[in-house]
């Protein structure tokens, strides 16, 4: 449970010079002729109503604490580079997320608006996401530039641990190619929807119903060129997958073992163990669908779209009534728990399933991003896409069955305990056969099989 809130006053000058005196270690450039300056939240060289705290982000530190409406922080000398296009991002975590933002203004706190970065739910106080804001016109050079916190609602927020101004993307960050994204848009919106037979079931979805393609300790969106640095996965689709995968390699190999042949993406998880031994999926469905009120917006993924559902890092009990749960589909049902209450035990007439659900919200700029989370997003705004990540795409969802009931014993996954379980997308769908199901499916609200009909 969130501590109570601990207000700071502004800092004497005496600690306000301290500070400013170790900028130099704290707001950094890269290397020459690298276009990217980070600042560490302890850069501040004013602040009022924060909190620092230990970090447990990647790059450790401290981060800013505690955040709420009006709290700010002043940083000193900030060099935003020449005029042209400025890429700002922030570190960020919070169990609420908004209605708020993190304004960023230079010369004084109600100085002008460099941009505006809007904080969704992130997962907790210390599960971070970088979030990013492109600014087109901007003061040059060094510069005073005050982080002021805005949020309709009371109380703390959000937690800050880094900012960084740059001339391009953030490093992670994968830009899509916006003459390839209009041209895949434009042969999307020129696509004439099928007529929806009368008897339909009107739900919006499709899917790709896939089978079991190999094992490899590869995963090319987190290790990319690293063959061997992953935990096992457990691959779908496209048989090629490997640590090299490139969306042109995924386009140009067309052995797939998802239906439609279409289809040759790639879909991953973490292995399953159960008694040392790998238990394989028998089979896994790709839905497609929309959890929109209105799924009419929805557009399709541009090729080379790759997102991470799920933390291979949670390492928390999951009892029954948890959420993250795995459960028993079919005759019987669950009729006992593991020794360690973390897994189900099946009835023999009843195997193990898991349904893993991704964001349905997209920023319509990236591929991917440094944590293949941060350029999409959960619908949590009245059912909308909107702020940050204003595209409706698809929501995907892994169904997946395994050949087994459990036991006693437990099972166990390659990347640690049952809440440590999360999947990969790498799109590679042919741009219209995917489209026309969009188009058919989700836009018109219509329930159609992996053939894309009704």
């Amino acid at each position: 449970m969130r501590r109570p809130r601990m207000r700071r006053a502004l800092l004497a000058c005496g600690l306000a010079t301290v500070l400013a005196a170790s900028l130099s270690a704290t707001i950094s450039s890269a290397p020459a002729g690298a276009a990217t300056v980070l600042v560490q939240a302890e850069a501040h060289a004013a602040q009022n109503g924060v909190v620092f705290e230990a970090t447990a982000d990647a790059d450790g530190g401290q981060n800013a604490a505690y955040l709420a409406d009006g709290d700010w922080l002043r940083f000193d000398n900030v060099d935003l580079g020449p005029a042209g296009p400025l890429t700002v991002s922030a570190r960020v975590a919070s169990a609420v997320g908004g209605p708020g933002a993190v304004e960023l203004h230079t010369g004084s706190a109600d100085g002008p608006l460099l941009a505006r970065i809007e904080i969704p739910v992130t997962g907790g106080w210390q599960s971070w996401a970088t979030r990013t804001a492109d600014v087109t016109a901007h003061p040059t050079g060094p510069q005073t530039v005050f982080a002021v916190m805005r949020n309709s609602g009371a109380g703390d927020f959000v937690n800050i641990n880094w900012f960084s101004f740059g001339t391009g993307s953030a490093p992670g960050w994968i830009p899509v190619d916006q003459a390839k994204w209009g041209a895949q848009l434009a042969q999307f919106r020129a696509m004439s929807p099928a007529p929806v037979p009368a008897n339909s079931v009107r739900v919006p979805e499709f899917n790709a119903t896939c089978v079991y393609s190999h094992s490899k300790p590869d995963d090319p969106i987190v290790a990319p060129g690293l063959p061997g640095a992953s935990h096992m996965h457990s691959f779908f689709g496209n048989r090629s997958t490997d640590a090299f995968t490139t969306t042109e390699s995924l386009l140009s190999h067309t052995a797939t073992s998802c239906s439609p042949a279409k289809d040759l993406s790639s879909y991953w998880i973490p292995t399953l163990y159960e008694r040392g031994k790998a238990v394989e999926p028998e089979g896994m469905i790709v839905y497609y669908g929309s959890r929109l009120p209105d799924p009419t917006a929805t557009v399709p993924f541009p090729q080379g779209f790759r997102v991470i559902a799920g933390n291979s890092k949670s390492q928390v009990p999951t009892p029954a009534g948890s959420p993250n749960q795995f459960w028993c589909a079919g005759e019987g049902g669950e009729i006992g728990r593991s020794a360690d209450g973390n897994w189900p035990v099946c009835a023999p007439t009843a195997k193990l399933v898991y349904q893993l659900v991704f964001p349905d919200c997209w920023d319509g700029k990236h591929l991917d991003s440094p944590d293949h989370k941060s350029h999409v997003s959960y619908n949590t705004v009245n059912g909308k896409c909107s702020g940050a990540h204003p595209v409706a795409i698809p929501s995907v969802s892994f169904v997946i069955g395994y050949p087994t009931s459990g036991s006693p014993d437990g099972l166990s996954l390659s990347s640690g305990m049952a809440s440590s379980i999360h999947g990969d997308f790498f799109n590679a769908w042919d741009n219209a056969a995917l489209g026309q199901r969009v188009k058919d499916c989700v836009v018109q609200s219509a329930k159609c099989n992996s053939a894309g009909t009704f």
